[in-house]
């Protein structure tokens, strides 16, 4: 049977490690993009200060590049380490972006970081722009590869299930690479960590204004962080709607759970603005309501429905009869009953999509064949996930992209058309505004990963059935080392951050 114990302090840990991962991740990405440009106005003006201010913000992006390096070659070993099975079932199409990411996305990115650090004395102008240029095409490729290996997580197309080795195999390579939710997810995320690194720049900008210090440098950051950080503000508010939509038509329990959607109303459904979802009794209280809207950005019509929370559990309950039937077929080619193999094999090739759901009963029968309809029952309640957290980080995420808007709207309308720098209000908005990007960005994953569960790959994989066969001992000693390493690693970062801001940049010329 399942050691549940087991599995949740390995969700914890690979949880823990990539909150603490994302942490750099947006940044660097972010930062990367503002270096280009900034470095291209040098290129093209000639002006020290604008060499200068590419050297400082590259030293705080140096410092961060460490330690999202440090904090993310775990992740990828927690694979093997505590994923055993998970990267056994489907290791021939998860591995091969990952891949792709270490041996080409992440070399590049890691090689121009050295050319942008120590080169500029060694390449001309034009040359060591196009290593920053590489070096932020790095950082990019590295999201997107990695991006494209958790949207086949949330809609695993491009494979198929063999039977022989019982594994996850890849059909189409092509398809995995250019789905509909690997796009969206990437121009998604890419965007958000473009919102951070524009914010970055702002607030410490703001910063200085406030202290009356590096004035010249700070209006010009201020300059370029403000048109870049709305121009992303609105993409990542677009492509978030892009995001829900395909949710509502690849994962409708997702989104009934977002939503705390437990019944299935008429269309167009209502937004739930706030309220206080109660799982245990399926309703929620408190609940202050828009009409039409969630059905209008949900599904793009005004007459197609949301499923509700009830009826989906329902669905599944057949998705796991036919699941059991599918499972049956595949128990008789493993136990060598099959009469005709080769049928048999065919049959399961084209007839394989809903074993995951049978597969849940992993959770109430070692044999899954002897459920009854009381296992069946609860397994079909377990697709459930945990409405509440889900729900208002949804709420929260939104809330601040909203803001974000806002926020860079007013400041590019004062600093940057009206060139208005002495708004002592605005200035200390944008100074006290620099955690946000970072909270929507955990926010965001919470939604992703937490409102996926109970699949480790959707429909396909139960979470549970990936862990390895490791003592919990080892996990939670594990767990705690690295909880300990990472936040020695976050405050150093942070020191040496604060240090390097505090101090500012060594400008020749204001």
């Amino acid at each position: 049977m399942i050691d549940f114990g087991l599995v949740d302090l390995s969700r914890l840990q690979f949880a823990i490690t990539a909150l603490y991962h994302f942490l750099f991740v947006p940044l660097t990405m972010g930062l990367a993009v503002l270096l280009v440009i900034m470095e291209a106005v040098y290129v093209m003006t000639g002006k020290v200060i604008w060499k200068d201010m590419t050297q400082f913000w590259g030293k705080l992006f140096a410092i961060n590049f460490a330690m999202g390096v440090a904090t993310g070659i775990t992740m990828e070993f927690q694979f093997g380490t505590n994923w055993g099975y998970y990267s056994h079932y489907v290791g021939d199409i998860f591995g091969v972006p990952l891949a792709i990411e270490g041996m080409a996305a992440f070399f590049l990115e890691s090689t121009f970081v050295g050319l942008f650090l120590f080169g500029w004395d060694r390449m001309s102008k034009v040359g060591h722009l196009f290593a920053t240029f590489l070096m932020a095409a790095g950082s990019n490729l590295s999201a997107l590869w990695i991006l494209i290996a958790n949207a086949w997580m949330n809609y695993p197309i491009g494979a198929i299930f063999n039977p022989e080795s019982m594994r996850m195999e890849v059909e189409s390579l092509y398809q995995v690479m250019v789905s509909s939710v690997a796009q969206a997810k990437f121009i998604h995320t890419v965007s958000a960590a473009y919102v951070t690194g524009a914010m970055f720049v702002l607030s410490l900008s703001c910063y200085y204004l406030l202290k009356r210090k590096h004035i010249e440098f700070a209006k010009r950051s201020i300059i370029v962080a403000t048109s870049f950080g709305f121009l992303s503000a609105l993409s990542v508010v677009v492509l978030g709607d892009e995001s829900g939509y395909l949710d509502g038509q690849e994962q409708k329990m997702k989104m009934a759970s977002i939503e705390a959607m437990w019944e299935t109303e008429e269309p167009p459904a209502s937004f739930t603005i706030f309220g206080i979802p109660d799982q245990k009794n399926m309703k929620t209280d408190y609940a202050l309501k828009i009409p039409y809207v969630m059905g209008i950005i949900g599904t793009r019509s005004f007459d197609t429905v949301i499923p509700g929370i009830k009826d989906l559990v329902s669905k599944a309950k057949s998705q796991i009869r036919m699941g059991l039937d599918q499972y049956r077929v595949l128990h008789r080619l493993r136990m060598g009953y099959s009469t005709d193999r080769a049928a048999d094999q065919e049959w399961l090739k084209s007839n394989f999509e809903y074993i995951g759901f049978a597969l849940l009963l992993k959770k109430y029968k070692d044999n899954i064949l002897l459920a009854d309809e009381a296992d069946i029952d609860r397994a079909a309640l377990d697709t459930v996930p945990n409405v509440l957290p889900i729900f208002f980080s949804f709420r929260v995420m939104v809330a601040c992209g909203f803001y974000f808007i806002i926020l860079f709207g007013v400041a590019l309308y004062y600093m940057n058309i009206r060139r208005n720098f002495n708004k002592t209000w605005l200035l200390k908005l944008c100074l006290i505004s620099l955690p946000l990007p970072w909270i929507a960005a955990e926010l965001g994953w919470i939604v992703a990963e937490y409102g996926r569960q109970p699949w480790a790959i959707y429909g396909i994989l139960p979470t549970f059935m990936g862990v390895s066969s490791v003592s919990k001992a080892n996990v939670l000693g594990s767990l705690i080392g690295f909880l300990t390493l990472y936040t020695i690693l976050l405050i150093a970062d942070l020191y040496l951050m604060t240090k390097y801001a505090k101090k500012g940049p060594e400008t020749k010329v204001e």
